[in-house]
């Protein structure tokens, strides 16, 4: 889960107490959806550029919000999500550059078709799908006009992000948790637990397909679930080979449309661009998994990676493989991060 700090940069106490006040009570919360807008609330059309922010997870990066926002040439920039708050208006307007900042709370699929949900998502020059639980995302969109209004943004040329549950739902395949998590020892000991619940046919950008997403990666030691998650999408023949972008917390990739990436964030930490090309050799219920050879891109600092062509540079490359539910790597110290 995610969300924004306290502090907005740039303006006082007395002025973001003020924007706070400002914007109007969630007067729509009986027909499944709460809205509230700061800024300018009539809707603008901009000259936007296109761009997906892929965030980890933990405290949000100023950095990708202000990416995103410079790519919205200025107009309206919305967050969606299925629980919580509008802690985001105040904060991201409060960075410069914005015309309005609003909030979509959308908590029923009959909200999730309703017409004027689906049209101040159309309408957004940035959207950003916020943190919480991912499982509310597919159970709740999955199949209805928002799931249409989000691609219609990136398809007219706008930008588009997510952090942590919003990045789990960003690719091609997405670990659902319709039963709640699972850590990396349940998946590597058996790759069909009953919470490795995996998803397709959500969203799917061009640049993220044959691919699932992973965030909170190095903190909550996601590695072996990645690999999990790989193999069970290679052995049910949903692709013939599969990728994950895996992300620690406070990270963020910035995926430019010619599929140029950079990394944003603490500069301890780190993203994972994994990459399986061959059926694992052994998957299968109750039985720890063995998935030989996944190749790893690790990137930190001024590292590149181009999702095309699969490489990059300025990072760190190696394999990583499960044995008998048992990591190893070809890294010198023997570790999978």
């Amino acid at each position: 889960m995610s969300g924004p700090r306290l502090v907005i940069p740039g303006m006082s106490t007395l002025v973001a107490a003020l924007v706070i006040l400002a914007a109007p009570p969630p007067a729509t919360a009986g027909r499944g959806y709460e809205h509230t807008v700061v800024g300018n609330p009539a809707d603008v059309t901009t000259t936007t550029a296109p761009g997906l922010a892929l965030m980890g997870g933990g405290d949000d990066v100023e950095d990708a919000f202000r990416w995103m926002i410079a790519k919205s040439g200025g107009g309206d920039f919305v967050v969606i999500r299925a629980r919580g708050s509008d802690d985001y208006n105040p904060y991201l307007l409060g960075l410069g550059g914005s015309d309005s900042v609003e909030t979509l709370i959308i908590k029923s699929r009959r909200a999730a078709a309703d017409p004027f949900v689906i049209e101040r998502i159309r309408s957004a020059e940035a959207l950003f799908i916020a943190g919480g639980d991912q499982w509310n995302y597919v159970r709740l969109w999955k199949g209805t006009p928002v799931e249409d209004a989000i691609h219609a943004v990136a398809a007219k040329g706008a930008p588009v992000g997510g952090t942590s549950a919003g990045l789990a739902i960003l690719g091609e395949f997405a670990f659902s948790a319709e039963h709640d998590t699972v850590t990396s020892i349940e998946a590597l000991d058996d790759p069909y637990h009953r919470r490795v619940v995996l998803e397709r046919d959500f969203l799917v950008f061009p640049l993220l397909a044959r691919t699932i997403t992973d965030s909170h990666f190095v903190e909550r030691d996601r590695m072996g679930r990645s690999i999990a998650f790989l193999a069970r999408i290679l052995q049910d023949g949903w692709a013939p080979e599969v990728r994950g972008i895996a992300i620690d917390r406070q990270t963020a990739l910035l995926v430019e449309p010619d599929g140029t990436v950079s990394i944003r964030g603490v500069p301890s930490r780190a993203a994972y661009m994994l990459r399986a090309a061959g059926p694992p050799e052994a998957c299968r219920p109750d039985t720890p998994l063995t998935l030989c050879g996944v190749s790893v891109y690790r990137l930190t600092g001024d590292a590149k990676f181009d999702l095309r062509a699969w490489t990059g540079r300025g990072g760190t490359e190696y394999t990583v493989s499960a044995v008998c539910g048992t990591l190893s790597s070809t890294q010198g110290n023997g570790g999978v991060y």
